[in-house]
């Protein structure tokens, strides 16, 4: 009875688990290999996960031609880089005459590079087109044209007085130079002019070249 008590007894009483406790030399080398870990693993992280790509803005309202076709500006419009919000007119003005349509399908035709110069191009022409609905652009480049070929026939006129009046200098200038080229030398009837002078001078004297004046006055001063 004993030894079943006994037996019992340590069948109902409950085993001790023994639990490891970490001694105090283990946890800096723990805390000392997972830095190590975390040093290493740290290069490989960042080459296999690179940063992010920057967030792109979000459009908070709509180019101006989806605003006024009343539909969504999606992130890549192709009308929105040239007609913006704070242009509507711009969009309304090519819209009324070429249509939208028309308009996207010219611009994914051109590269980007030239889609800036005939969006210029379009609103230019239907500003036209609204001012003068029979001619539109043709009635403008024949209005310069006709000031041009004014300007030149002003310009030929022009010219030809400047011709005029460089020739006029030029004989002018001529005729000072003969003027002063016959002051400067003597006519011939001015030379006989001079002779003739000459000439009667000479004839004033009245003694011939052989007498001596001298004898004549001498008694005058003694």
């Amino acid at each position: 009875m004993e030894y079943s008590g006994q037996r019992t007894s340590g069948a109902t009483s409950p085993m001790a688990i023994p639990t490891a406790v970490p001694s105090h030399s283990d946890s800096p080398k723990s805390s000392n290999n997972s830095s190590s870990s975390s040093s290493q693993l740290s290069p490989t992280s960042v080459l296999t996960h690179p940063p992010p790509p920057p967030h792109h803005p979000v459009v908070l309202s709509p180019c101006a031609a989806c605003k006024i076709l009343r539909r969504r500006c999606v992130e890549k419009c192709v009308l929105a880089p040239y007609f913006p919000p704070t242009e509507p007119l711009k969009f309304t003005i090519a819209h009324r005459v070429f249509g939208a349509s028309n308009i996207i399908k010219l611009l994914q035709e051109l590269p980007e590079s030239q889609r800036t110069d005939a969006v210029s191009s379009m609103v230019y022409e239907a500003n036209a087109r609204l001012r003068d609905p029979v001619y539109g652009c043709a009635g403008a480049i024949f209005q310069l044209q006709k000031q041009v070929s004014e300007l030149q026939a002003e310009l030929a006129k022009a010219q030809a007085e400047v011709l005029n009046m460089q020739c006029q200098h030029s004989t002018l200038l001529s005729m000072f130079c003969m003027e002063m080229d016959q002051q400067l030398v003597p006519s011939p009837t001015q030379q006989q002019q001079q002779q003739q002078q000459q000439t009667s001078y000479e004839n004033l004297n009245f003694f011939p070249d052989d007498v001596n004046l001298g004898g004549m006055f001498e008694p005058l001063w003694t």
